[in-house]
């Protein structure tokens, strides 16, 4: 049995004695890729800080105006709708369209760069379902 015998590992040794990340372990190149010192101390491009936080601060500006013209209760229900939509996801291992998402914010009648080029359901990567299952439970 399979199961058993991956809990009595997991209850006996942590898997955290598994990973090569020890103090006198390597750089691991296939998994994190060639460092750069300059990558972690600036952005690459000035603007990219920016992008990063682009759907942040449009959020942000929406709410502003939005309790400038109605009122604060305008600005607390949109956000705790926001909330809700986002706690509702299918299991990890199935892509989530987050549609729900997408129509409070007003996005879902634009077609943008991620629903085009960057679709996670045509990924060639797919984890193994228990194996995600736990680990969003806490179990690994």
């Amino acid at each position: 049995n399979s199961r058993g015998g991956a809990s009595l590992l997991k209850d006996s040794i942590p898997i955290t004695e598994f990973s090569a990340s020890g103090p006198f372990e390597g750089h691991d190149l296939l998994r994190r890729g060639f460092t750069s010192v300059k990558n972690e101390l600036l952005p690459s491009h000035p603007l990219e800080l920016a992008e990063k936080n682009f759907q942040l601060n449009q959020d942000k500006t929406n709410f502003a105006t939005l309790r400038n013209i109605q009122g604060l209760h305008a600005p607390l229900k949109l956000q705790m709708e926001f909330r809700a939509v986002k706690q509702a996801q299918r299991l990890p291992f199935l892509h989530s369209s987050n549609i729900a998402l997408d129509t409070l914010r007003g996005n879902d009648e634009c077609i943008g760069f991620e629903d085009i080029l960057n679709d996670p359901s045509q990924s060639e990567v797919m984890g193994e379902p228990h194996m995600m299952m736990e680990y969003k439970l806490g179990l690994l």
